[in-house]
């Protein structure tokens, strides 16, 4: 089942149980995958819905940050509830040893040896990593690990 039937019947779902920010939620990922589809003009494949998807997550941390060091405590509790939202339709994110064990893979496949190589090894992880870890920490990782 796609992201966005899924989400459909969350939706249906969330109405039902008159389940207001679960609504919205939805509705905004709903909005985002079906934009991106009119934009293609073509049905998404489960990678590309599971970048919007990342996108969508992405942009309310970043927001979380912000609203955090603005002391806005009635924003960080909405959002906090958004990004679990969000996450239920995210596959299981890696920790960050299992990040580190698929780096190191990376690293040694594409024979990388400096900092020079970083686009290599990044080249070769983003696929297996899409959606399941946080890209800042990916490249953090490789830096540590090209830098030994």
């Amino acid at each position: 089942m796609s992201r966005l039937n899924e989400l459909n019947q969350d939706m249906i779902t969330a109405m039902k149980a008159k389940d207001k920010e679960r609504l919205s939620t939805i509705r905004m990922l709903k909005s985002a995958l079906q934009t991106e589809q009119i934009n293609k003009g073509d049905e998404l494949t489960e990678e590309e819905e599971l970048t919007v998807l990342a996108r969508e997550k992405k942009q309310r941390v970043e927001s979380l940050s912000e609203f955090k060091s603005a002391g806005r405590k009635d924003l960080i509790d909405k959002l906090d509830k958004e990004i679990s939202i969000v996450d239920h339709y995210l596959p299981e994110q890696l920790s960050e040893d299992e990040i580190r064990k698929i780096v190191q893979d990376a690293i040694a496949q594409t024979q990388a040896s400096s900092m020079k190589d970083m686009g290599k090894v990044m080249g070769a992880l983003m696929p297996k990593t899409k959606g399941k870890a946080d890209g800042a920490l990916v490249s953090s990782i490789v830096k540590e690990e090209l830098n030994k």
